[in-house]
Order: C-alpha cells, then structure tokens, then sequence
C-alpha cells in the first residue's frame, strides 16, 4: 500500500525536527498527526485562540491535501483539564464543523508536547 505524506511548508520545520509528517494518506483516508494551538514560544493565549489555532492548522493541512473540513470522518481531542475548558472547546468547534457531525472521542490527559497547552486535535479525513 502506498502512503503519500502532506506537509505544508508551515509544518517543514515540525516534521524535520521531530521526524513525523502533518498527515499520511492511504487508501482514500487522510489520517493527519495531533494539531496544537497553543503558542511555542509558551506566551500566553486565551483556551478560544489555542483552540481555534488548532482549527485553523487542521484546516491548512487538509487544504494542503485537498480537502476541507466536510471531509473529516473522525477526530479525537486530548485536553488537559478538560472540564475547565470543553464547553469552550465545543464553541470554537462548531466555527469549523457542521453537520453532518463527524464521529468524535475526547479524552482528559495530564500533558501535551508543548507545555501549557490545553488540546491537541487528531484528525481523519475521507
């Protein structure tokens, strides 16, 4: 099976540093790697920027790919204390989503790979 990597220039850096690709596509599926929105230089952001930064970074891969936010089958969020921010979370969401709603798994955890952040977003996309 062949995989054909997506990485727009934005993520060259991340991918060469840190040896992972924005996404892989395989098979019809576009399966794209945790999107973070929190600032890396770990200034400070409100959770509604960080997570709309999130967004916006899925949203540049799946351009990258050819794709659009319709396109997403799944996504699965990772929140560190997610109880403080979900509703949040949910309201920045839906500037991106609509129905039909795709298919979603968030889970609590205690740290992401920038510290301080608050979400990382993965995504799978038809």
């Amino acid at each position: 099976m062949p995989i054909d990597v997506v990485n727009p220039a934005a993520h060259k850096k991340t991918a060469d540093t840190f040896h992972f690709s924005a996404a892989a596509r395989a098979n019809g599926l576009l399966i794209l790697s945790g999107q973070i929105g929190a600032n890396p230089d770990g200034s400070p952001i409100s959770p509604e920027d960080e997570f709309r930064n999130a967004w916006q970074g899925i949203g540049a891969v799946l351009a990258e790919a050819g794709k659009g936010f319709e396109h997403i089958l799944e996504y699965t969020s990772y929140h560190v204390n997610m109880h403080d921010h979900l509703g949040a979370f949910m309201k920045v969401r839906d500037e991106f989503l609509s129905e039909p709603w795709p298919a979603w798994t968030a889970i609590g955890c205690t740290d992401l790979a920038i510290p301080g952040a608050r979400v990382e977003i993965k995504v799978v996309a038809g």
